[in-house]
């Protein structure tokens, strides 16, 4: 049963690889503490108070996050979902079971006066291939708002014939078209004109961002890259790929962008999820204006 629910994940409701095996380590996780097997387990008899008891465990014993908690009810309410649609299950053991209150935080993001210097100490071109890359890697993700997902699949014919659009897959295999500045689009020029002349790439797959052996670049290699550059520029805080993710959203709407706009670019399915970069920006107006405002500033 639950294999057959992890398959419908892939193959009708589009998850990526990597969230389906967060729902199978989950579900799998719920049965052990049931105290089943996945082919003794039997969902009819699961109850709500099997699945209090499990949330209290999470948060008392695990010690876990009430995000995390929340991703695990989550996953195991959707396989619940899935049996019932079935037929295997004819209750629904969730009807009084509520996820749990997690405070709203802010997205992280860099300011725009410390972004610029980033940019700038990556504007001239090199003939290193992984100097070139990585800085790319930066330029892309802070240029374009993708996933990281989204950046590891990039193949050179997504782009148009002047790198000036590129089409991008997002989640549920959904397509959007995201413009490229001219800057980006003439170091993506370099970049691959450098992969040609070091003959770097030797295959056909037209991967855009490659190891130096000419392989598809791994998603736990560019995270480390995004870490240590940001690191390295004496970013302090958070540094991943997120945050360069969240800055190109910040920034965005800091200068005017309309939210739907941004909501578009970034392959939201709801406008609920690109609101709160709008409480970063009002963050940013208190900011301004308790620095300026001479009664702000007397207090």
């Amino acid at each position: 049963m639950i294999e057959d629910f992890l398959k419908y994940l892939l193959a009708e409701k589009r998850y990526s690889k990597l969230t389906v095996r967060a729902y199978g380590d989950d579900i799998y996780q719920f049965v052990s503490y049931l105290g089943a097997t996945p082919d003794t387990f039997d969902p009819a008899l699961v109850t709500s108070d099997d699945l209090r008891a499990w949330i209290m465990s999470l948060s008392g014993d695990e010690k876990l996050k009430a995000t995390s908690i929340n991703r695990k009810i989550s996953a195991v309410k959707s396989f619940c979902h899935f049996l019932r649609q079935k037929g295997v299950l004819k209750n629904d053991p969730f009807q009084k079971i509520s996820s749990l209150k997690t405070p709203r935080r802010l997205p992280t993001f860099i300011e725009e006066s410390r972004m610029k210097q980033i940019i700038k100490s990556i504007s001239l071109p090199t003939d290193n291939f992984l100097i070139e890359r990585d800085a790319l890697i930066i330029l892309l993700f802070y240029s374009t708002g993708i996933r990281l997902a989204e950046l590891i699949e990039i193949k050179t014919d997504d782009f148009s014939n002047e790198f000036r659009l590129l089409k991008v897959k997002g989640k549920g295999d959904k397509e959007r078209i995201i413009p490229v500045i001219e800057f980006t689009a003439q170091k993506i020029k370099n970049y691959l004109a450098l992969i040609k002349t070091q003959k770097i790439c030797e295959t056909d797959k037209n991967f855009l961002f490659l190891t130096h052996k000419g392989t598809k670049i791994g998603r736990s290699e560019i995270y480390r890259i995004v870490r240590d550059f940001l690191k390295g520029s004496g970013i302090q805080g958070k540094s991943s790929p997120h945050v360069l993710r969240h800055t190109f959203a910040t920034h965005l709407l800091n200068s005017g962008a309309d939210i739907r706009v941004i909501q578009e670019l970034l392959g939201h399915s709801s406008l609920e999820a690109t609101q709160v970069y709008t409480h970063n920006s009002i963050e940013q107006l208190k900011n301004v204006y308790k620095n300026a405002h001479p009664r702000a500033k007397n207090k």
